[in-house]
């Protein structure tokens, strides 16, 4: 019997370790970010009305697909693909979002999002 016991304190240990190793992964994954606008801004293809949005990569093997949802409803509203660049160096690290130029009566486009805190950002790719 205490075979049996030792057996399951050895397993449940292992199962242990193995879903804090996955969460552990899980977590580090994250390069969300939360933003908000006041004005309406634009992405390939879509304006994004004044409001708060989660910019994301899709996943650790296409981090160079990023997905914006509104971060209330959690609705996808762009996903697409873009250049991964460096962050310039006289830019600023308080500065996660660069816009391109339009007409005063047009939303900006977004040209770049650097993730907090990290010196890649993502090039939107407009046609």
């Amino acid at each position: 019997m205490t075979n049996h016991k030792s057996g399951r304190i050895a397993f449940a240990t292992a199962l242990l370790a193995m879903v804090m190793a996955a969460s552990s992964h899980a977590w580090s994954f994250n390069h969300e970010n939360r933003f908000t606008f006041s004005k309406p801004v634009a992405l390939p293809g879509v304006v994004l009305p004044a409001g708060e949005y989660s910019f994301d990569v899709a996943s650790p093997t296409a981090l160079d697909v990023v997905v914006v949802r509104n971060s209330r409803s959690g609705k996808v509203l762009y996903m697409g693909f873009t250049n991964i660049v460096q962050r310039p160096k006289t830019l600023s690290n308080d500065t996660p979002i660069t816009f391109s130029e339009a007409p005063a009566s047009e939303p900006r486009p977004i040209s770049t999002w650097y993730e907090i805190g990290q010196s890649m950002g993502h090039q939107f790719l407009y046609r």
